[in-house]
């Protein structure tokens, strides 16, 4: 199964490469429009290879996409932590009523038949 991985991430490599090496043209990026940046006298324009260009747009794509993923699983993971807490909570419960002198309760003996039994 490893040899698989490398050999995906082997493709994977090869073909950025390519992409890499057939866009190596430079572009020129800007901020404004030409005619806006002329009007408030900033251009605001860099030139970079167009292969920068396109793997800033994919890792800028994927952090956008893993932010909001984050953002949409926000409930998910507030409703676990939220179980955990009680769970927590009803252990602790469990614990000091079984510590409890005198009082012995038909729920709790079961539970504790249970436990007696694994």
């Amino acid at each position: 199964m490893r040899y698989i991985k490398y050999l995906f991430l082997a493709v994977i490599g090869i073909a950025l490469i390519t992409v890499a090496l057939a866009n190596r043209g430079f572009v020129t990026l800007r901020l404004l429009p030409e005619a806006l940046g002329n009007l408030f006298g900033y251009t605001g324009q860099i030139q970079l290879p167009l292969f920068l260009v396109i793997f800033g747009g994919i890792a800028v794509g994927l952090l956008i996409g893993f932010a909001w993923e984050w953002l949409r699983e926000h409930k998910h993971r507030a409703a676990a932590a939220r179980k955990a807490r009680e769970v927590g909570q009803l252990s602790r419960e469990v614990s000091r009523l079984k510590e409890a002198p005198g009082q012995k309760d038909d729920v709790l003996a079961l539970l504790e038949e249970a436990e007696k039994a694994r």
